[in-house]
């Protein structure tokens, strides 16, 4: 009696979403949330700092850049708003010891522009902004593997937007003396400028709504000092 013939190997997939598992979508959902909910919290940090920050700018000659700073400021408090609707349809919310620590790291930072030079507080706003980029972008990844592909148009706007704004704080101290140490020292350099031929002048979703005049402000919610409690 001839010997039954070995199994077939099973096929090797590569990875990827028509070949993703249970397993990996959860993986992938996980992960998209968890990148959002820091996320959501960073932006809390950026808009106090930049409150702080387009404040500090009292005089005439930097009228011009207090009011686009002023602007940023809203545009972040918009992109908390979409993520914490996003996070809310995905059953999350936002971390209570996260938003603490950043709604902290946000006023401090805010209110040493008031004491402090003006290449730091402008060289740290573009780095925060980098990271912003990466993280919608590391989202939209993870978005778009877990088969969340409704997410992605407003994922590319948000990444857009700070790309933006990390270009316009990058503009700003492009030939300044200390980039070149700092960029060494901290890892961040300013991306190519902005395509100055932009009709809208470097900002990709403003809305008449959140943009009202000089800048937006926050909901008053939004402006309290969490409470670690809850």
């Amino acid at each position: 009696m001839a010997p039954a013939p070995a199994p077939a190997p099973a096929p090797v997939t590569s990875a990827g979403p028509d070949h993703a598992t249970s397993d990996d979508v959860a993986l992938d959902r996980a992960l998209f949330v968890a990148i959002l909910r820091a996320a959501y919290s960073g932006e809390l940090a950026a808009a106090l700092a930049y409150r702080g920050h387009w404040r500090s700018l009292w005089r005439a000659h930097r009228s011009d850049v207090r009011a686009e700073i002023r602007r940023i400021e809203a545009e972040e408090w918009h992109h908390r708003r979409e993520v914490g609707k996003v996070l809310a349809e995905m059953g999350s919310g936002p971390q209570r010891w996260r938003e603490v620590a950043m709604w902290s790291v946000g006023r401090f930072f805010g209110s040493l522009c008031f004491v402090g030079g003006w290449f730091g507080p402008i060289y740290a706003a573009g780095r925060l902004e980098g990271a912003n980029v990466g993280q919608y972008e590391q989202a939209a990844v993870h978005a778009r593997r877990a088969g969340l592909d409704h997410y992605l148009p407003g994922l590319a706007l948000m990444t857009a937007t700070e790309d933006r704004h990390e270009r316009w704080f990058g503009n700003l101290i492009a030939q300044h003396p200390l980039l070149p140490l700092t960029s060494r020292l901290l890892g961040w350099r300013p991306p190519p400028p902005l395509d100055q031929t932009d009709p809208e002048g470097g900002l990709s979703d403003r809305r008449p709504d959140d943009l009202d005049g000089a800048g937006a402000t926050a909901d008053p919610a939004e402006e309290q000092r969490p409470d670690p409690s809850r």
